[in-house]
């Protein structure tokens, strides 16, 4: 039983072809483009729309100098919107459901925060490491902690976005399977638990998208202080 859960994480190769690289580059198919047309359709005035307020809340405290980021954070949110989405269709692979995946997203992008901070303004990135006003016994300490914590921080991206999602695929597989067993059994238990999977499934779509926009904020936050 535990293993026919966790299979469901597992990469699937066709024909010696891992189809990571296929979920990977679907997404992009779907999102639509400008068009040549002066007039444009729905579909696209909303994903503007969105863009545009997605950028200007998240760039708004940075300087003029960090909105050159501001193309790559969006398109990395709507890319995980559009993986974690995708992924709650049935038979269905989910890419951020895989740590390595989640870690390549976080580290590139994190550590070019770093060095954008040293390379700029390296006497206030290292200001980060020893708060003002620290007492000197306790100096060495407080800068092995704080060097720590920052390592650390696309550690938990990754794990944030691959727990969250692994948990919400698991129950939903659990709930599903209860219903399918109480449907013999006790049809009235087996509606009730299909009603709470609905819930569940619509909690899920939110949860897959506040992740995605909660993994580029908190990139976003990375890089407000090293501008």
């Amino acid at each position: 039983m535990i293993l026919s859960l966790f299979d469901q994480f597992q990469s699937p190769i066709t024909i010696w072809i891992p189809l990571m690289i296929i979920a990977l580059s679907l997404p992009w198919l779907f999102f639509p483009h400008q068009a040549t047309r002066w007039t444009s359709n729905r579909l696209l005035s909303l994903q503007n729309w969105f863009l545009s307020n997605f950028t200007q809340q998240m760039f708004f405290p940075i300087n003029i100098p960090g909105h050159k980021w501001a193309l790559l954070l969006a398109s990395l949110m709507v890319f995980l919107i559009t993986l974690n989405t995708m992924g709650l269709l049935p038979y269905t692979f989910t890419p951020t459901t895989q740590l390595s995946m989640n870690m390549g997203f976080a580290i590139p992008i994190w550590l070019a925060t770093v060095v954008l901070g040293m390379k700029t303004q390296p006497t206030h990135a290292l200001a980060h490491l020893l708060p003002e006003g620290t007492p000197t016994p306790l100096i060495p300490v407080l800068i092995i902690i704080e060097t720590i914590s920052l390592f650390i921080r696309p550690l938990a991206l990754g794990v944030r976005l691959t727990a969250n999602l692994t948990a919400g695929h698991l129950l939903i597989q659990l709930i599903s399977t209860a219903a399918m067993v109480l449907l013999s059994i006790s049809p009235m238990a087996a509606i009730l638990t299909m009603v709470l999977l609905f819930l569940l499934t619509l909690l899920e779509i939110a949860v897959a998208m506040i992740q995605a926009y909660v993994f580029a904020l908190l990139l976003s936050l990375y890089l407000q202080e090293n501008v």
